[in-house]
Order: C-alpha cells, then sequence, then structure tokens
C-alpha cells in the first residue's frame, strides 16, 4: 500500500477546469482581478455568507496586510498555539507579539489570559479559531470593546465554519482566510480577507497591488499579493466540490470518534451541536501514562506503516529561536504541543486506509 498521507488537495476534475483555462487563453488576462477573480470573489461572499473578500495570493499576505490596514501600533495579543505565520504577520508589521495561554478543551486562546496581558501599548488581539473551532468571539469581542482593541481573526482553518448557523467569519473586524492546497478548500496557494464595508475592501484592494489609487496615484505603501485568474478558476470549480468533500470529512471524523471513544490515553476534541465544522484536521492527544506510548513514539510506529501524520502545532511558536524573547508562562499550550497528533483526514481517504490508520493505533 502507498503512503497514508495526513492530508490531500481537494482536485477539481481537469475536464471541468479545463473550459476555464481556455477561456482564459483567449482573454489573455492573467492577472490583476481579472474576470475570474472578480467572480471568485462575488461567489465566495454568498456561500460563506459574508460582506466583503479581498482575495490574496496567500493566506500569510492576506494576513500582513489585513493587519496593516488597521494602522496598529505596539503590542498584538496573540497564542503561541498556531502556525508561525501568524506571528511573523506582527512581526512583519514591526508590532510585538504578546503570546497568552490556551483553553485547554478548545485549544484557542483563553479570554482571560488576554485581559491579564493588555497593557497601555496593546492596540489588537489577533486570537486563531484552531482546526477550525471558533474562539469564545463573546468574551473576546467584550475586552476589546472594553478596552477600546482591534480583532483580527486568525481564520485559516475556519472555511465555511459556523456557530448557531452564523459564520465565525464575520467575527471581529477582519478574518483572514488561507486558501494553501491542505486547507479543506483551495486555490492551490491563496487566501482572503473578510470585511465588513466596501471602504475595507478598497483599502485591502489597494495595499495589496502596490497602493495604486489610480495610473498616476499612489498614497500608501503597498505589496503585489494578488490571486491570478489560473488560481481563481481552480478556486471557482473546487467551489463546486466542497460541500461533497466536507460531508466526507465528517465520515471520516465519526469513524475515528466511534473508533476511540473506548481507548484509554487517547482524546479527541469534544463534539459541540452548536458548530458546523469543515473537518481540516482530526487532532488526537496522547497520555503516555495510559495509553503506553507517548506521541512521538506513536507517530514512529505510524510511519513505519506507511502512514503520515503530524504533531501540529509541535513546536509552540515562542519555542522558535526567533521568538525566544518573547516567551511567556503557557503551561497549557506546550502541555497541548507535546501531546497532540493530527492524524489523515482528507476527502480521498479511502475506507481501508482509515481502517489501517485506526488498526494500527488502537492495536
Amino acid at each position: 500500500m502507498d503512503k497514508i498521507t495526513v492530508t490531500s488537495p481537494l482536485l477539481p476534475p481537469l475536464d471541468e477546469l479545463t473550459p476555464y483555462l481556455e477561456d482564459i487563453w483567449q482573454r489573455k488576462w492573467l492577472t490583476n482581478s481579472g474576470h475570474y477573480h472578480q467572480q471568485l470573489e462575488d461567489e465566495l461572499c454568498n456561500y460563506l455568507d459574508v460582506p466583503y473578500i479581498s482575495l490574496f495570493s496567500n493566506g500569510t499576505l492576506a494576513l500582513i496586510t489585513a493587519l496593516q490596514s488597521l494602522e496598529l501600533t505596539g503590542e498584538v495579543i496573540t497564542t503561541p498555539y498556531t502556525f508561525v505565520a501568524t506571528a511573523h504577520a506582527i512581526k512583519w508589521n514591526n508590532l510585538t507579539p504578546v503570546f497568552v495561554d490556551i483553553d485547554p478543551t478548545t485549544f484557542n486562546i483563553d479570554p482571560a489570559k488576554i485581559e491579564a496581558a493588555i497593557t497601555e501599548k496593546t492596540s489588537a488581539i489577533l486570537p486563531v479559531h484552531v482546526y477550525g473551532t471558533p474562539c469564545d468571539n463573546k468574551a473576546i469581542d467584550a475586552i476589546a470593546q472594553k478596552h477600546g482593541l482591534k480583532v483580527i481573526y486568525d481564520a485559516a482553518h475556519a472555511f465555511a465554519v459556523k456557530q448557531n448557523n452564523q459564520s465565525v467569519l464575520n467575527y471581529g473586524d477582519l478574518s483572514i482566510l488561507s486558501f494553501h492546497a491542505t486547507k479543506a478548500y483551495s486555490t492551490i496557494e491563496g487566501g482572503a480577507v473578510v470585511c465588513k464595508t466596501l471602504e475595507q475592501k478598497q483599502r485591502l484592494d489597494q495595499l495589496k497591488n502596490f497602493g495604486f489609487e489610480s495610473e498616476t496615484q499612489i498614497s500608501v505603501c503597498g505589496m503585489n499579493a494578488k490571486l491570478n485568474e489560473l488560481q481563481a478558476a481552480f478556486g471557482l470549480v473546487a467551489l463546486t466540490k466542497i460541500d461533497e468533500s466536507i460531508a466526507k470529512r465528517k465520515l471520516i471524523a465519526n469513524n475515528y470518534d466511534k473508533a476511540f471513544s473506548n481507548i484509554a490515553g487517547i482524546k479527541t476534541l469534544d463534539n459541540n451541536p452548536t458548530l458546523e465544522l469543515n473537518y481540516s484536521y482530526y487532532p488526537i492527544l496522547i497520555n503516555e501514562a495510559e495509553f503506553g506510548l507517548n506521541r512521538d513514539e506513536l507517530l514512529e510506529k505510524l510511519q513505519a506503516n506507511n502512514i503520515l501524520a503530524r504533531r501540529y502545532f509541535y513546536p509552540l511558536v515562542t519555542q522558535f529561536e526567533l521568538y525566544k524573547d518573547y516567551v511567556s508562562s503557557t503551561p497549557n499550550a506546550k502541555s497541548i504541543s507535546e501531546q497532540v497528533l493530527c492524524i489523515p483526514i482528507h476527502n480521498a481517504l479511502a475506507e481501508e486506509e482509515q481502517m489501517k490508520v485506526i488498526e494500527v493505533i488502537c492495536g
């Protein structure tokens, strides 16, 4: 059997993508907010039930530009339990990241720790919807309003996620999506900023296009972070397949839930009936004393059986040399990072492959 991968891209059928490519060749317009770029923005707004979207060439540039658009200063409070791009975006804006601990149940930033970390230099909060599980937005919003702070959600994992039938992408001032190939929905590389007003979108569009207001006028120092027409077309076709893909991921997650429900030493995320998830990831926590192996030993066992898994997120952002000067007390994040393992889940995962994953873990 070939290697069982932890993720696999959602690839639309070539015969459905080809007419888009032929049309692009006819139009001879490959980038700079072309026909399919504009169509994808419109269709994503409708699908995700959000007011405005600005597409970007990747999620990191989307996050960097989102922070830039709000003209922040000083400190931004965030979590160490995230992909390093979250913190990089803060530093790229010459801001200081302040890392606080997470909730040990959801793995998301702990609102109580946010308030304790606020200083006169704090200008914003950057929470992450880890694995697509929504943060406690009500508590975070209350803190932000009390202290006059902006809230930018790193929603890289939260495509199409809803809470109480409402899109979580409408939380805060801005939300950022990643459309990387490893995500549930992809434009190969890509990303987006979800915003609430036309003025916000126009500023984001300007910043991602060198700062041009017109052919002869530049008023801000922008960058080149535009999504091209080929990737927009890919995204349009992928959007027609996403519901089916998420349904397959949900079935896989349910199978894992059943398989691990009575296995000592394996903890899974709690099911919350108010949530509609995209099942981008399936993390498990390994308790060595109860399970008999530690997380890394289980990882080696899986790899020996041609099964790929990922210690996601390990190490913590604050354990990288670049962020050693920003270390704070985050015992929950440290504990989770040393136990977590994300196991295979994607729309192309065959039933026999999943059964093998379960057999190797439980055997």
